[in-house]
């Protein structure tokens, strides 16, 4: 799949997404901006080796593994200014980075883990008869396996959730997110770990 095409289609799902629809700025300039928002999140995944596409294509997923001293403020700073301009606008930034951490704070601070930072299944693609969301799974749980490190998500839809615990993550956390919904932080152990292999 060419990489235009990828960033249209995470372009598309993110306005599904409760979180991306916060912070994008609601102008007339909305498109643009959730289109710039996929572009960056390709990039730097495709950058960090973290893209996973399914077979038909329909299924996208970003999972990064990192760990707490991973992010570095002045190699993100052009990044982060650019997403300032062209997506959030300034009002919005405030209130993300005040959410944002307390988010991360949930995340493990010490070592190495996986990090879901985007899953989304094209609408003709989802249901419980579909393979998509198992097929990516599946690749989520292999690289879990094979560092064996922890994989973390978090949303904030309810049904995704349910999702989620119903492919073997734990929920480990629920948060009243300022918006005045819930958010789900969930985790999945790999057996290597549990065993202690």
């Amino acid at each position: 799949m060419e990489k235009e095409e990828i960033i249209n289609k995470v372009a598309l799902l993110l306005k599904e997404i409760p979180t991306s629809m916060d912070i994008v700025k609601d102008d007339s300039k909305r498109d643009a901006r959730f289109q710039y928002l996929a572009a960056h999140m390709v990039e730097k995944a495709i950058k960090k080796d973290a893209l996973i596409i399914s077979k038909n294509e329909k299924g996208i997923a970003i999972l990064f593994k990192t760990s707490k001293d991973d992010e570095n403020f002045w190699e993100e700073l052009p990044t982060q200014l650019g997403l300032l301009r062209n997506v959030t606008g300034f009002k919005n930034a405030l209130k993300i980075l005040k959410t944002q951490s307390y988010i991360k704070a949930q995340r493990p601070q010490e070592g190495e883990y996986l990090y879901c930072w985007f899953w989304g299944i094209l609408s003709d693609a989802r249901g419980a008869d579909t393979q998509t969301g198992k097929e990516m799974k599946d690749e989520f749980y292999r690289q879990a396996e094979e560092y064996k490190i922890p994989l973390y998500a978090e949303t904030r839809m309810r049904q995704n959730a349910l999702v989620y615990q119903r492919f073997g993550f734990e929920l480990f956390h629920e948060w009243q997110h300022p918006s005045g919904d819930t958010m789900y932080f969930l985790r999945y152990i790999p057996k290597s770990l549990k065993e202690g292999k």
